[in-house]
């Protein structure tokens, strides 16, 4: 049981309202007010028969300007045709005979049989010109292709894994 000579318990001390409450409560009272006043304010026009009509309320006819612009177009020149020179080159492999001196058939033949000479001649070269090695990458259009190396082994551009090199045939 309480007693009745215990004091009441204590109130939580009265703190003001945090500032978004104030927001939530002062800001539409302002807004309230303010278009209130607007419409205090457009309250005060009368409709009546009576106003006084200005001369510029009544429709008047008007000068009416019109600019008309005349543009002439002026035909530019078409391009001519691109000319492009292509220059062919043509490579030409000059096979020497080996002189026999054992052989006394004198028929000619000699025993270099194919159209590169064993003196280092290479039908294919690089665009430096230079000629192809083993183990070198092919172009694209010389897969499959067979020459000679610098020093006249017989070399064939082959697939080799993934790619295209040069290779001894």
């Amino acid at each position: 049981m309480t007693s009745p000579y215990m004091p009441p318990p204590p109130t939580p001390p009265v703190r003001p309202a945090p500032k978004w409450a104030r927001k939530r409560y002062v800001l539409p009272v302002i807004g309230f007010a303010f278009f209130l006043g607007i419409g205090a304010g457009a309250g005060g026009q009368h409709s009546d028969g009576n106003s006084v009509k200005t001369a510029a309320s009544q429709p008047r006819p008007t000068a009416t300007v019109t600019a008309t612009a005349t543009a002439t177009a002026t035909a530019k020149p078409v391009p001519g045709p691109t000319v492009t020179k292509t220059v062919k080159a043509t490579v030409t492999v000059t096979a020497q005979a080996s002189t026999d001196n054992s052989s006394g058939s004198g028929d000619g033949s000699s025993g270099d049989t194919g159209s590169q000479s064993a003196s280092g001649t290479c039908s294919i070269v690089s665009n430096a010109g230079n000629c192809y090695s083993a183990g070198e990458f092919c172009r694209n259009s010389d897969h499959g292709a067979t020459t000679t190396d610098a020093s006249g082994t017989s070399i064939t551009c082959a697939l080799s894994g993934s790619r295209w090199r040069w290779t001894y045939s």
